[in-house]
């Protein structure tokens, strides 16, 4: 039997807070090669905090996080060299155009010239930006800017992909275009990190489901033993109980009824 190969990712009793707030309690989890996990959880619940500790953008005050092996905070900027970052929101140099952006990207991450000239005109084909990699970032739809924060994150070919709300303000062809990419960097031995509020997406690509609630672990497995274990019809039935989401109709109708008050 071939032995399990290590874990990219090491979480262990992580704990964060902001100012007075605790954001994370005691949080553990491992990611391992080839795996997609999807990150759930309400507005709130940490997800973002926990995806930025990866990153080494933020440090955590208490507990152990490493990545391939690498230990954060101390190993951040070799960290950083190694994974793929899609933010929730980014704010980008406006001033550059899309090629010059993924340039500065692909140069920062140390890629021969030659490959990443190449890597930049298919990413650029493929996403449909062919046209506009002349235009300011600043002319760029939410869309396109979308389109070339996944491109940037992708073009030093990571071994670790942490995408936080990817499908955020793409169309519906360039969201088959990215459900599918994901399963294709898995297969090729990347790990991909998901975190989105679209539900029916996570439980079609991902492997392995994690949620959090008020910065808390309160599920970790496949959707579909998640969605047995908790007898819904869907991932979203399962969040809605772990997460005490509450009756959403009843919650839509108290507000109608406001409305006509």
């Amino acid at each position: 039997m071939m032995p399990m190969p290590p874990p990219v990712v090491v979480f262990r009793d992580v704990s964060f807070r902001y100012a007075h707030q605790d954001v994370l309690h005691s949080l553990s989890f491992e990611l391992r090669p080839g795996e997609v996990v999807g990150l759930l959880g309400p507005n709130g619940a940490g997800k973002s905090t926990t995806i930025k500790i990866i990153t080494g953008i933020l440090a955590a005050h208490v507990g152990t996080v490493q990545v391939f092996g690498l230990s954060l905070p101390e190993r951040s900027l070799d960290v950083k060299q190694s994974i793929g970052y899609v933010p929730e929101a980014a704010l980008l140099f406006e001033s550059l155009t899309g090629q010059e952006f993924l340039e500065l990207c692909g140069r920062l991450h140390l890629v021969d010239e030659d490959r990443l000239q190449h890597r930049i005109a298919e990413l650029l084909e493929t996403f449909g930006l062919a046209s506009d990699r002349s235009t300011r970032l600043d002319a760029y739809s939410k869309g396109m800017r979308q389109k070339i924060l996944i491109a940037a994150a992708l073009l030093h070919d990571p071994a670790l992909i942490l995408l936080d709300e990817p499908l955020t303000g793409l169309d519906v062809n360039a969201s088959v275009l990215v459900k599918d990419l994901i399963a294709a960097l898995a297969a090729a031995g990347k790990t991909v990190l998901y975190s989105s509020h679209v539900l029916d997406v996570v439980e079609r690509v991902c492997d392995r489901a994690i949620i959090i609630d008020n910065g808390a672990i309160v599920a970790d497995d496949s959707p579909s033993n998640l969605i047995a274990a908790a007898g819904a019809a869907t991932l979203e039935g399962v969040f809605q109980k772990l997460t005490g989401a509450g009756a959403p109709a009843a919650a839509a109708a108290r507000i109608i009824h406001a409305l006509h008050r």
